[in-house]
């Protein structure tokens, strides 16, 4: 049996507009990932929910629009389909403006810089400005990562309400990844609503050993928090006293300033 493409907890229910089609061929799409690039076609069907003739007209529609390509037996996803992805962001042309402010920043505090939104439980990168790799994690634009035990996380989910916090919290894969993980949904509700109140998120070897990060708030010009930026280090390098005293002012400094640039696109 099908299965209908994942929604965010809040998003509204399908109704008569719901084109289930459309959906099936996302799910299709999202099947592939980093470990399944290639898949036969039952690989495909049982990953995405669906039939082996359900996902093989799919599969043949994406390669007739070259998004798949095939060799008679493996299916897997072409570079066009890049094109899916950079739609949202050449629709979004302040991350053009914030990617010299971002780079500014990376230069004077000596680390990584990443902008990310929020959708759903999760959180995708938007904009990577790198200067070395410090995880273990392949993070670039189009990663996701769970909202919950991020520092960009915490400051979108922040500027949500409890109520849609709570959802999300319910939604999210919640376990321990490393010894430092806060795994208790009411202690990371209380986490997330310090961070409303302070406006910044630190989190300290939450996601994996050895990563620090702070992170503050973007927002729109009537005040709404739509995306987030934070820099990144090891924690044996730059502590959480260091983040706080030395990187933070600079970090909220970036934030204010690619906040002012979307205000100046006239987006809400």
């Amino acid at each position: 049996m099908a299965t209908h493409a994942h929604r965010a907890p809040d998003a509204p229910t399908p109704g008569d507009g719901y084109v289930q089609s459309f959906a099936r061929g996302l799910e299709v799409i999202r099947s592939f990932n980093a470990e399944a690039p290639e898949q036969t076609l039952s690989e495909v069907a049982a990953r995405s929910g669906l039939t082996r003739a359900g996902a093989r007209r799919i599969l043949l529609t994406l390669q007739a629009l070259g998004y798949v390509e095939s060799d008679g037996k493996l299916y897997r996803l072409t570079p066009r389909i890049l094109d899916l992805g950079f739609a949202y962001l050449t629709s979004m042309p302040i991350w053009n403006l914030a990617e010299p402010v971002m780079e500014r920043l990376s230069d004077s505090v000596g680390e990584s810089c990443s902008a990310a939104v929020l959708d759903g439980a999760d959180i995708v990168y938007v904009l990577r400005v790198h200067t070395h790799k410090i995880v273990a994690l392949n993070l670039n634009v189009g990663t996701r990562l769970p909202a919950w035990c991020t520092s960009l996380g915490r400051v979108l989910l922040a500027g949500l309400d409890d109520t849609a916090v709570k959802a999300r919290l319910k939604a999210s894969a919640i376990q321990a990844n490393t010894r430092h993980t806060e795994t208790d949904p009411a202690e990371l509700l209380a986490r997330v609503q310090q961070v409303r109140r302070q406006g910044w998120a630190l989190v300290n070897q939450e996601l994996e050993e050895g990563l620090i990060s702070i992170a503050a708030p973007v927002r729109s010009r009537t005040g709404q928090v739509v995306a987030a930026l934070n820099v990144s280090g090891q924690a044996n390098r730059t502590n959480a006293t260091v983040m706080k005293e030395q990187l933070l002012p600079r970090l909220r400094e970036a934030a204010d300033e690619v906040s002012a640039l979307l205000a100046r696109t006239g987006r809400r």
